[in-house]
């Protein structure tokens, strides 16, 4: 009796969801062009507006930005070069030197402490 019902339950269901949008009667296709044609006007406006307004020169806008980038490079170019000095080779003995272990006395002091007493 169970199945039944859910059977009859879900048939129900299935059959209104079909007939409901019938029902209504929505032309989808107007609908569409509708919306089309209110998008075409909106986007012929803004485009009517962008040409009837602000002109922008981009090439001018290109050459000014270039332009101030290449002065900013040879600023930090030229403070480099007038800045600090850095001897690579001195800092790379430093480093070398700072990093050189006695393996010898590393190795003695493993054995001391792994010495065991019997």
């Amino acid at each position: 009796m169970k199945r039944f019902t859910l059977a009859l339950t879900a048939l129900v269901l299935a059959s209104a969801t079909v007939a409901a949008p019938a029902a209504y009667g929505v032309d989808f296709d107007e609908l569409r062009r509708e919306n089309l044609d209110k998008d075409a006007v909106q986007v012929e406006e803004l485009r009517r507006g962008h040409q009837d307004g602000i002109k922008v020169d981009f090439d001018k806008l290109r050459r000014e930005n270039l332009d101030k980038d290449a002065v900013q490079v040879e600023e930090l170019r030229r403070g480099h070069q007038d800045g600090i000095k850095v001897d690579f080779d001195k800092l790379r003995r430093e480093n070398l030197d700072k990093d050189t272990v006695d393996f010898d006395e590393l190795r003695r002091e493993n054995l001391d402490k792994d010495a065991v007493e019997f």
